[in-house]
Parts: structure tokens; C-alpha cells; sequence
């Protein structure tokens, strides 16, 4: 656009009449404002002719050429239609004077009933709604935090530990007819129940028989030695708790019953990682998955190192953090956070018994992790926002090109899959706060302290909660179901 047609576009927006709009806001709640809207007859009236201007343009009338309609009959022949346009444009003209007049900064749409709204023929017009906005506070000065950052380097037992959980992804199950040991897997129908009644059934299940089993509602501890010896046919029950924070508010704290009726015993064995098992990854010599695996692990420590830093941030911020959340925001938005982490150790290379696991770490600890994790966004946010911080395209790429080696998928699978599910907007999300974070960390001072050794997976998860009425999983299935038929 030349800048003659600029000046012109902004010219008439500078044109545009305004009207007088009387605005009254106030707090009813935690994010939660009541904003009173009075317009004035005469923009109203204004809007009206307007309305009946256009119509008058194009309206046909039996015995009247278009446009030529006398006013009186428009009015009286397209009176619904008449006030649904005026409605319609006083209420957009006036939420959008409103937001740019009124800091008020929304993070929902207004509650607002548009169709019980009434414009009188005469008078001033009144509405009002409630709205959820962000929350006000003031960050500080990052200068003066002091961070402990976890640091130490790489050894050569934590990478053949990782191997060996990287490989067991694309391990081969072979079924046996003699008795299951720890690292196997079982086959089973699983059978809940509280007291004498069944509360779920699940017809089929397959579970490693790892030290700890965790459900999205309850978590067992010593889960491979209740197991241990079973054989197909066998049924072992074993007891669990569910969940402080299950959304069933009558099962929490509830001690339940977990039937395995098992129909099949499994052993793995991990793939020999030669010239076909290579190229399936992409690369062209064992030296060079080495290399990569490594990359991969390196970045689950500087993972780790990024979560154990936010973890500070946030505390540190905590003074200024310390508005109320409504519940409403909190569960609107427990997907959202539970998106964000999993994004992040998708691309931290942890595999996928791990992310599951964590999932279901999380759910059942919604409540406390979502209202941390909005506090975590908003803060993030403001300092993205007031920084001028964004999420570029190759930002977006690079990402995806190491989600696709350590799942073997193609980037184009992975991107399709995500735009389905509506995870590229989490991804550059959380980008976005992860830049955040690291403007923050650029204004901090460091203490290096000795980081946590990265330890073997020691947990099977089991993604049907017990008591059910939980969202579905976030992991897609699609991958692991192709290479096991492949």
C-alpha cells in the first residue's frame, strides 16, 4: 500500500466518530471485573440511520426502485432486521472503543447474553457483563535474584542407562508360557473395584512390571514385587488410594481393589542396533546415534537445569505473585498447562513411558500444578510482552526436527498431527515463555551446585484412571502402534 493510501486509511480511522460512552469497571472476584456500559441516544441514533442507509442501498420493494424506498417503509417493512444490525454494531463499535479506552486486558470472552439485549427506540442504552482478566501485579527487579543452577557433566553410565531406555522403545515382545519377572510385560483385563461394587473395567491393558504403577488418580508403590511369578491365566489384587485431587470428589483418599486378570506374558527384546535399525534413525553409524543420544540426554539435563531455575524464579517472584485465581481459569486451563510440560519433555528426548508417567503425575495433582502453572504464564507472559519477545518459525522447526528423531516420525507427521490437536499453539507458547525465562535468567546471579544424576525409568503407567470422568491422554498412540506392526 502506497503511503498516500495510508494516510488516507488513517485519516478516516482518525475520522471515525466516537462516542460518549460512560464505562463504569470494578472488581467482583479474583481476575473477575463488572463492567457497566451506558451509550448515549445519539449514537445510537446515529447508528440507526446508518443502519437504514444501507438497507435503503439494496433493499427491493414491490412498486419502489432500489434505493428509492421511502425511509418510513424500510423502517417499517425490515424492522427485526433494522435492530439486529444496530444491535449488533452498537455492541462491536462500543467493546471496541471500550478495549482501547479501558485497560482491562481479558483472558475470556465477556459473559454476555447478546440476545436478551434490547435497544430502546429512544433513550440511552445500558449493558453490562463480567468478564475474567488477567491479573495485576508488578515484576521485580531480576537483578537481584540469586539462582541455584544444578551442573555437573555427562557420564558414560548415565548415557548407557539412557541407551539402553532408548532402545527398549523399539524392543520386540515375545510371548512366554513360563512365569513374569521384573522388566516384563503383561497383558490383562484390569478390574476396579470399591468395597464389593465394580466402578470401571478395562477389557485390555499391557503393563511393565516396574517398581512403581501409576494411574491419572492413584499411584502403587512396589508394583513388580505384587506381580512378580504371575503366569498367564493367573489373577493378582492388589489395593491403591485414589488421589486427594481426583475430579471424582467422592473416591478421594478412597482405598480401591485392582484385579489383573492376566491373559498373556511378555518378554522384550531390544533391537540389534545395525544398518537397518540405523537408518530408521537417520543416521548412517552407530558412532553417530551415539552422538545423538547424547545431544538427546544433554538436553533433558539442560531440561532439568531450565526447571529447577523456573522452580527459583517463580518462588523468588512469589511477593508479587501472590494474587487469587477463581477455580474457573484453574480448570479451563489444567489442559493447557498439562500440554505445555509435555511438549517440553517431548523435546527434551525423555521417552515416552516417562512422559506418560509424568502425565499421570500430574493429573492426578491438577489442581495444585495448574494454578502454579498459570501463575508461571502470567508471569511469563508480562515479562515476554513488555520485552517484545516472540516465537519465530525456525524456533518452531528446530524444535520439531528433534522431536522427530527421537521418535523416529517424520517432521511432516509430527507438525500434521499437532496442528490437528491444537499443540502448535502450545508449542509456541511455550517457546515463547522459555525465552522469558531466559531473559530473566540474563539478569540473575548464579550459584552452580551439583545436579541430581539422570536415573533409570522406574515406572509403568496405566493411562484409564480408576475412578474414569478424566480427560482422554494427551500422548498420541499412532507412532508406537506403527512400529509394532511394522
Amino acid at each position: 500500500m502506497s503511503s498516500e493510501a495510508n494516510q488516507l486509511v488513517e485519516s478516516e480511522a482518525d475520522s471515525k466518530p466516537r462516542m460518549d460512552l460512560k464505562v463504569d469497571i470494578r472488581s467482583v472476584g479474583p481476575c473477575r471485573k463488572h463492567v457497566v456500559v451506558t451509550i448515549p441516544e445519539a449514537s445510537i441514533s446515529d447508528i440507526r440511520d446508518s443502519c437504514v442507509e444501507d438497507l435503503g442501498v439494496k433493499a427491493q420493494v414491490p412498486g419502489f426502485r432500489v434505493g428509492k424506498v421511502p425511509r418510513s417503509l424500510l423502517v417499517k417493512r425490515f424492522k427485526d432486521e433494522i435492530t439486529g444490525q444496530v444491535r449488533q454494531k452498537v455492541l462491536l463499535t462500543s467493546l471496541e472503543q471500550l478495549s482501547e479506552e479501558n485497560n482491562i486486558d481479558p483472558i475470556s470472552e465477556p459473559k454476555l447474553d447478546v440476545e436478551s439485549l434490547v435497544i430502546p427506540d429512544a433513550g440511552d442504552f445500558t449493558y453490562e457483563f463480567e468478564v475474567e482478566v488477567r491479573p495485576e501485579f508488578e515484576l521485580p527487579d531480576f537483578s537481584k535474584f540469586r539462582i541455584r543452577r544444578p551442573t555437573g557433566e555427562l557420564s558414560d553410565a548415565e548415557l548407557d542407562v539412557y541407551r539402553e531406555q532408548f532402545l527398549s522403545a523399539y524392543a520386540t515382545k515375545a510371548t512366554i508360557e513360563g512365569p513374569a519377572s521384573a522388566g516384563d510385560f503383561v497383558t490383562c483385563s484390569l478390574t476396579f473395584l470399591h468395597g464389593d461394587k465394580v466402578i470401571r473395567e478395562v477389557e485390555e491393558a499391557s503393563v511393565q512390571l516396574l517398581p512403581t504403577l501409576n494411574f491419572p488418580d492413584a499411584e502403587v508403590t512396589g508394583f513388580s514385587d505384587m506381580l512378580a511369578g504371575v503366569s498367564a491365566g493367573e489373577t493378582r489384587t492388589i489395593t491403591a488410594k485414589i488421589s486427594l485431587q481426583s475430579p471424582v470428589v467422592e473416591m478421594r483418599g478412597e482405598e480401591v481393589r485392582i484385579q489383573f486378570d492376566v491373559k498373556e506374558v511378555q518378554k522384550t527384546t531390544p533391537p540389534d542396533a545395525d544398518g537397518a535399525f540405523l537408518e530408521r534413525m537417520a543416521v548412517e553409524s552407530l558412532d553417530e546415534l551415539n552422538k545423538a543420544l547424547r545431544d538427546s540426554l544433554e538436553r533433558q539435563i539442560e531440561f532439568q537445569q531450565r526447571q529447577a531455575v523456573r522452580e527459583q524464579v517463580l518462588e523468588q517472584i512469589g511477593e508479587s505473585a501472590n494474587w487469587d485465581l477463581p477455580e474457573s481459569i484453574v480448570r479451563q486451563q489444567t489442559e493447557n498447562a498439562l500440554r505445555r510440560e509435555i511438549l517440553e519433555m517431548a523435546q527434551a528426548g525423555f521417552t515416552r513411558e516417562q512422559i506418560v508417567a509424568r502425565e499421570n503425575d500430574i493429573r492426578r495433582n491438577a489442581i495444585d500444578n495448574t494454578r502454579q502453572a498459570l501463575k508461571e504464564h502470567f508471569v511469563l507472559d508480562r515479562v515476554a510482552t513488555q520485552e517484545n519477545i516472540e516465537c519465530e518459525p525456525a524456533d518452531i522447526e528446530r524444535e520439531l526436527t528433534m522431536m522427530s528423531f527421537q521418535s523416529g516420525e517424520p517432521v511432516r507427521k509430527i507438525r500434521a498431527r499437532m496442528a490437528k490437536n491444537g499443540m502448535i499453539e502450545n508449542l509456541e507458547a511455550q517457546l515463547r515463555e522459555r525465552k522469558a525465562v531466559d531473559f530473566i535468567l540474563s539478569k540473575a546471579t548464579f550459584d552452580d551446585v551439583p545436579r541430581d544424576a539422570m536415573v533409570r525409568n522406574e515406572v509403568a503407567s496405566i493411562r484409564y484412571a480408576i475412578c474414569g470422568n478424566m480427560s482422554a491422554s494427551l500422548i498420541d498412540d499412532s507412532a508406537e502402534a506403527s512400529d509394532q506392526t511394522a
